[in-house]
């Protein structure tokens, strides 16, 4: 292609979807121009920034195509802004025409010439390099209507899909409004009530983690279950009714701790990945203000199953989307940058999968050393049995050593009491219980002698 009615066409083709309020560059490589790398940015509100700003992208383009083993034979830009109220789209392009000059002359800085420099606006394109009325009028060029022209047919034939607006696409990100961000917004100030002091406690934070991942799964199988609607717009509506602000709520709190969210990001691929995206998705949606920096590790999470998959326009748009919310999100730089650069997210996955394996390892360890233990109590117990039996003489039925033995009742019994009461008797010198009076020696040899008498004794001098 060599047109720039061509080149405006082919551009949602190159990225998964139509840019919005960005500023494009497409590397070119060899003779006939094959496309390399592509670089989007948001224009700069302030046009201070710009010559920055044009300085940082020509360098970034170049440095990411030369470690991708190839320097930029050319460039091609794209300035993609729609009017603002009251503004015409010819306004919008010369608005951005010092823009264009400021990144074509960093571009041939460094030896990459810029082939062609359009600005679209608003289903009209102008070309800042063409300066022919005939192919480039003063008033722009329409587009193509979407999916009339020979690019649109390649596209669908190798299986590109254009997603819609980048507008469109950071609105499934967006937060709630109306009535359920109110409710939301409850939700997330009693499970932060909740939740937070519990991970702040080093004693239960792996119960929230375990918590956490536990209602991860059940939403994931919750999701897989109820397979999306036809529509990006309806398929959204349809899975927010999927989950309870609590649900929600507890998700995004305790996401907020790094670990749980690195085993997250363990739901990365397999059958059950697209529904895994769509969680984090709704998940995402839920954090309403004052919660909305809370967003930051769903849609992180978004980017990394998106960009595992092999969708990487998603990946890209959550990434940028997480990076808006926490420029300084470390997990989100990581992911950014290697899904910029091209890099393959297979390592990354190894590495999840081995410390899966690990604690799996790990808790098998620990489950057999508790029945271990459990075993060994209840062979110690087995073992003390004969021990005990001995202590009690080895006797049947006989007693546990230490505890009094009962005698029962019967004329054993009977005398046996009778001869102590005596005993007693004889050693206090008293008679009978209730009997204060005191006696006597020749008393004591009286009450003797009756004794005697009824055990049939002979007194010494009798008959």
């Amino acid at each position: 292609m060599c047109s720039p009615a061509e080149l405006a066409d082919a551009l949602p083709y190159l990225l998964g979807f139509r840019p919005d309020d960005s500023v494009v560059m497409v590397a070119l490589h060899g003779e006939r121009g094959r496309f390399g790398g592509r670089l989007r940015l948001g224009i700069p509100p302030l046009r201070e920034e710009w010559p920055d700003v044009c300085t940082l992208l020509a360098e970034t383009l170049l440095s990411g195509s030369s470690k991708r083993g190839a320097r930029p034979d050319g460039v091609v830009l794209f300035f993609c802004q729609d009017p603002a109220p009251g503004e015409t789209p010819g306004e919008v392009m010369e608005r951005l025409r010092p823009l264009a000059q400021t990144l074509r002359l960093a571009c041939g800085r460094l030896d990459m010439p810029v082939h062609e420099a359009l600005c679209i606006s608003d289903g009209r394109f102008w070309s800042y390099c063409c300066p022919d009325p005939r192919c480039c009028p003063p008033d722009g060029t329409p587009l193509a209507l979407p999916g009339t022209s020979v690019m649109a047919a390649a596209a669908t034939y190798a299986g590109i899909e254009v997603r819609g607006s980048l507008r469109q696409m950071e609105a499934r990100f967006a937060p709630l409004s109306g009535d359920c961000a109110d409710e939301q917004e409850r939700a997330l100030d009693a499970a932060a009530f909740a939740l937070v002091p519990r991970i702040l406690r080093g004693a239960d934070c792996e119960d929230v983690r375990q918590e956490t991942l536990a209602l991860t799964g059940r939403l994931v199988r919750r999701f897989d279950e109820a397979p999306p609607v036809p529509g990006r717009a309806e398929s959204d509506a349809r899975d927010d009714t999927l989950l309870t602000a609590e649900e929600a709520a507890a998700l995004i709190i305790g996401l907020q701790d790094r670990t749980t969210r690195d085993r997250a990001a363990e739901w990365m691929e397999g059958p059950q990945a697209p529904a895994v995206l769509r969680v984090w998705r709704a998940v995402a949606r839920r954090c309403v203000p004052p919660y909305t920096e809370h967003a930051t590790a769903p849609v992180t999470l978004a980017g990394w199953v998106a960009w595992s998959i092999g969708d990487h326009p998603e990946a890209r748009v959550a990434l940028s989307r997480a990076l808006s919310l926490d420029p300084r999100y470390l997990f989100a730089q990581l992911l950014h940058r290697a899904c910029n650069e091209g890099l393959d997210p297979e390592p990354l996955r190894h590495c999840l999968r081995r410390e899966q394996a690990d604690r799996a390892l790990q808790a098998a360890v620990r489950a057999e050393a508790a029945a271990t233990r459990v075993e060994s109590a209840a062979s110690a117990v087995e073992e003390e049995r004969p021990r005990r039996a001995a202590r009690r003489g080895g006797r049947p039925g006989a007693p546990p050593a230490g505890r009094a033995r009962v005698v029962p009742p019967g004329p054993r019994a009977a005398r046996a009491c009778g001869a102590g009461a005596r005993r007693a008797r004889s050693a206090t010198g008293r008679g009978a219980p209730g009997d204060t009076r005191r006696r006597g020696p020749g008393a004591r040899r009286a009450e003797r002698h009756r004794d005697f008498d009824r055990s049939g004794a002979v007194h010494p001098g009798g008959p």
